[in-house]
């Protein structure tokens, strides 16, 4: 089974442990095709990590209008069609896109079987071109990838009728998002040790980082929130948290690059994001990774946030701070119930959501794309 994959995602290098894990199943031969960076608007430009590259070939691509995710294209993909003539070709772009409408007319011409990713969960029409791009891409496609469950259902709304499978694009290194160590014979936290529930990512509204504050003022004094990232809403938090008394239990540190080991830090971690007219959750990744820490998790009902928990975690309705309240309360009075959501939230992400089960999940679309 031939495999070109074209992602500009994989220029980093932590996330091409996927395409060693592919590449290591039966049969296939694999090259990922990348850009030599992408400039992700306000964020710093990424270039191309060669990490892990064992197995299959990674090769370079140049890119017009790079960091233009509807406009920008790789004026080489045909001729890189033609030479590998790829039996599966992995479009890793959304339907909307001219990069995906761009590489997908020079599979079809080249005979190979094509799909796309598409992660937009807030529904909207596309002007021209970008609406003729996507219906093109619909009817040309053998398969549709979804990175959650509402992508999916928009994809079906806007007319594509082929099979469609829900994945996540990348998943968990279960190595280094592991449990904290345990020594022989320790127990579990005492029930009324101090309890520290956590959140790591931006601290902007849309995230609901300020429902956490709220929460606290209806908790017992030994429960602490930490709250580890940066953005604008950082103040508003303090002088919140100032307004209600709780300043002496919240805790603001800036980002740190050992996201494992703050986890392992942490008691429980809540993800409390809030829907938007133009944006809801569309995974949180900071959850499996949690998860795959043994770390109980509580999220909100945004997006798609309660299928990726499953029975592993608790869910609030969103922006019900009562809600969130009881649900850190009932953890920290519950060690018990902390370690089973845990134990389980492990062995949730093992079977769905690290690099080498996500593998298996992709090969078996293709598998199907052949027939």
């Amino acid at each position: 089974m031939r495999v070109l994959m074209l992602s500009k995602a994989l220029v980093v290098g932590a996330y091409q442990t996927k395409a060693e894990a592919l590449a290591a199943l039966p049969g296939v031969e694999l090259t990922v095709a990348v850009p030599p960076s992408w400039r992700e608007p306000g964020a710093a430009e990424q270039h191309l990590e060669r990490r892990f590259t064992y197995g299959y070939r990674l090769v370079e691509l140049p890119i017009w209008l790079n960091g233009r995710h509807h406009s920008h294209f790789y004026p080489g993909i045909a001729r890189l069609v033609a030479a590998t003539r790829p039996d599966v070709l992995h479009i890793d772009e959304e339907a909307f896109n001219f990069a995906t409408f761009h590489a997908m007319r020079a599979g079809v011409r080249y005979g190979a079987r094509c799909c796309f990713y598409n992660w937009a969960n807030v529904a909207r029409r596309y002007p021209p071109p970008f609406g003729w791009f996507e219906q093109y891409n619909f009817r040309h496609a053998a398969h549709a990838i979804a990175g959650n469950a509402e992508a999916a259902a928009i994809i079906r709304q806007h007319g594509y009728a082929g099979p469609i499978s829900i994945l996540p694009q990348f998943g968990v290194d279960p190595g280094m998002f592991s449990p904290a160590a345990r020594q022989p014979g320790e127990s579990l936290p005492p029930a009324g040790a101090p309890f520290v529930v956590g959140y790591l990512g931006r601290l902007v509204p849309q995230k609901g980082v300020l429902d956490l504050v709220e929460a606290l003022a209806l908790l017992p004094a030994r429960v602490r929130v930490r709250l580890i990232g940066a953005g604008v809403q950082r103040p508003d938090l303090l002088a919140r948290a100032a307004a209600l008394g709780v300043g002496a239990r919240l805790e603001l540190l800036d980002w740190s690059a050992d996201v494992p080991g703050e986890l392992r830090r942490l008691d429980a971690l809540a993800l409390p994001s809030h829907t938007t007219p133009r944006w809801k959750e569309q995974f949180g990744r900071v959850l499996t990774e949690a998860m795959s820490c043994g770390l109980p998790v509580i999220g909100s009902s945004s997006g798609e946030i309660p299928n990726v928990v499953g029975d592993a975690g608790l869910i609030f309705r969103e922006g019900d701070v009562p809600a969130l309240a009881a649900a850190i309360a009932r953890l920290a009075d519950s060690p018990a119930l902390c370690a089973d959501l845990g134990r389980r939230g492990r062995a949730r992400v093992l079977a769905h959501y690290t690099q080498a089960a996500l593998a298996r999940s992709y090969y078996q679309v293709y598998r199907s794309m052949l027939g």
